[in-house]
């Protein structure tokens, strides 16, 4: 591809050339023919390829076929010089807009570090390393701890925790063993997995994120289907107008030169090639700018769906709780002082790195009795000696494996046994995201005007949250076809709701909002499938940024519309009139085209506000 463009970008160069020298140089006239002729090739041979595709298909009414008439009808008028002038200005638009894909299609590559470039594979022979492309479905792989799962797959051998935040986003390992599925572009923590690979590099986690991003132009917006049904009829629209201004006028006054000039002045400034090249450059700018950002638009009618959106909807669990753990509350058993409780458990869990012992820890502090002989045990918590005697803290399987029985305790919770004598529980819960308050206050600026939560979670918890965050309304205790029904009597209202959402369990009310945005693992097929926007990242601040990218490529696109039909319509009627010539319709059509597809290029530099 880069070689094509290079030489694409050569012909161009040497066709400019060829332009100059009659301009530079007198020349007798079969030299200038020759070399305008030359140049034209250079310069336009692909957009007459094009036609001429266009032709064998029977699509005759295209932006090529009148790129191309316009132009042959300048040569025959022997306006060398603005022939080659109107395709070369058209191929510097074309650049302009390959040059903006380019980046943005490197910006959003970044992603692919995701994926290691090479993996450990068993096979006959032992442990050999090789090219991830070349891992095929059903091998094992090998991932030490620290290594980026290669590929996505499923357990065969081992316990341990992956951290998931690269694609998700969530701060707490996920705990995994035999059976469980692992997504390529996680990283093993604390153990050795063996992994059967369940999809070949090209379908992975990573590349589906790629693919999505290179994709999303595919997927029209309304503006952009608009636009392309706009050249459909606009096309024969100009040429029709074009033969009348050429023929009513001639046959009344008998120049028909005159009005030749005139008519092909008229089709040169009608070539929409300003809106067919800056409506998708926008909306491919701004996707790459949200990608930047961590936000991965589906498609561009993702994009103006979201920028029109006039109601927040949450969930709350995961979304608006930053996932992080803090200490909820304390629970001894009877006769173990709550002191005794959390200093105990600080000790035996002061030397994990678990996210749940750095909680528990950070709520307590540091120790006063320090522990020997720790052993962290995968999956269920750490053993340790505290006082000479052999004390544990994690879950209820690892206190049952101890013979110490343990109350049956719903939520997050550490539970804390010494020798054989259960001393109690730590209740720990998920923190609001620090971000969150500002991020709805952010939200209300750019055009929010109201804020709801949909939540499974109790009335108590939910309301606390809304109460801390200010959101307008509460719906709590639901199902997920709870959600469902929420969010139609939102839109009967006239609401146009998006909803952000981190779980498989939110995928029917992802689907039917008017954007469905996910916080969760891009694998699982049912919730990505039903959300048209990906967070991407740790941070609620990414909401914003979509939000801003979507509003700013929307204004960039109506901008585009506006300033190209106006300037065209206006020069248009000049030429038709015989007010202007040639050059002006040049200018009026390369001008607007260069400066819409240089607007254009702007919703690739959004900002967060």
């Amino acid at each position: 591809m880069k070689n094509r463009h290079s030489w694409l970008l050569l012909l161009r160069v040497c066709g400019a050339v060829a332009l100059l020298i009659p301009t530079l140089f007198p020349i007798p006239f079969p030299v200038l023919l020759t070399l305008s002729l030359l140049a034209y090739l250079l310069v336009g041979y692909d957009v007459l390829l094009g036609s001429l595709r266009s032709l064998c298909r029977a699509r005759l009414l295209d932006e090529s076929f009148l790129m191309t008439l316009s132009t042959v009808a300048a040569l025959a008028l022997g306006e060398y010089f603005e022939a080659v002038a109107v395709m070369l200005f058209y191929q510097v638009g074309e650049w302009f807009a390959g040059l903006a894909v380019t980046r943005t299609r490197r910006a959003t590559a970044a992603l692919a570090a995701l994926c290691p470039d090479t993996a450990t594979v068993l096979r006959e022979g032992g442990a050999v390393r090789v090219p991830t492309e070349q891992i095929a479905v059903g091998e094992i792989l090998r991932v030490l701890p620290g290594e980026r799962i290669p590929l996505d797959g499923t357990v065969t051998e081992g316990v341990g925790e992956v951290d998931t935040a690269s694609l998700t986003g969530e701060p707490l390992p996920v705990t995994v063993g035999p059976q469980d599925s692992v997504a390529g572009g996680t990283v093993a923590l604390n153990a050795p997995l063996s992994v059967k690979v369940l999809r070949a590099y090209e379908e992975s986690t990573v590349q589906r994120i790629l693919t999505m991003v290179e994709d999303a132009t595919e997927r029209k917006a309304r503006a952009d289907r608009f636009i392309t049904r706009f050249a459909r009829y606009y096309t024969p629209a100009v040429i029709l107008a074009a033969l009348l201004v050429l023929l009513i006028p001639s046959l009344i006054t008998g120049e028909w030169s005159v009005w030749l000039y005139r008519s092909l002045s008229f089709l040169v400034v009608s070539c929409p090639c300003a809106l067919v090249l800056s409506v998708p450059l926008s909306f491919f700018s701004g996707i790459g700018a949200a990608a930047r950002a961590g936000v991965l638009f589906k498609g561009a009618n993702a994009i103006e769906a979201l920028a029109t959106c006039d109601t927040a909807v949450f969930d709350k669990t995961g979304t608006l709780t930053s996932g992080a753990p803090c200490i909820a509350g304390a629970v001894p058993a009877d006769g173990v002082g709550e002191e005794e409780l959390l200093k105990t458990a600080a000790a035996v869990l002061y030397q994990s790195n678990h996210p749940l012992a750095r909680a528990t820890v950070g709520g307590v502090g540091i120790p006063e009795a320090s522990a020997e002989a720790v052993r962290e045990i995968a999956g269920q918590g750490v053993l340790a000696t505290v006082g000479g005697v052999t004390c544990a803290a994690g879950n209820a399987r690892l206190l049952a494996g101890r013979g110490v029985a343990c109350p049956e305790v719903a939520g997050t919770v550490v539970h804390v046994a010494r020798g054989s004598e259960y001393l109690g529980h730590i209740a720990l819960t998920d923190a609001l995201r620090p971000e969150a308050s500002e991020v709805i206050t952010a939200l209300r600026r750019a055009g929010v005007r109201r804020t709801v939560m949909l939540t499974g979670d109790s009335e108590a918890a939910a309301s606390s949250v809304a109460a801390a965050l200010g959101i307008d309304e509460v719906h709590a205790g639901l199902l997920p076809e709870d959600k469902v029904a929420a969010m139609e009597r939102l839109l009967a209202e006239g609401a146009r709701p998006f909803y952000l959402g981190d779980g498989i369990n939110d995928a029917p009310v992802l689907a039917r909002a008017t954007v469905g945005i996910a916080m969760q693992e891009l694998s699982e097929a049912a919730a990505s499938d039903a959300a048209d926007v990906l967070l991407v990242g740790r941070s609620l601040n990414t909401l914003t940024a979509a939000r801003a990218a979507a509003r700013h490529t929307r204004r960039t696109v109506t901008l585009n519309i506006v300033l190209s039909l106006t300037v065209k319509l206006a020069i248009l009627l000049l030429s038709s009139l015989g007010l202007t010539g040639l050059h002006t319709a040049i200018f009026g059509d390369v001008g607007v085209l260069v400066l819409a597809v240089l607007n254009a290029t702007r919703a690739g530099r959004v900002r967060r506000r």
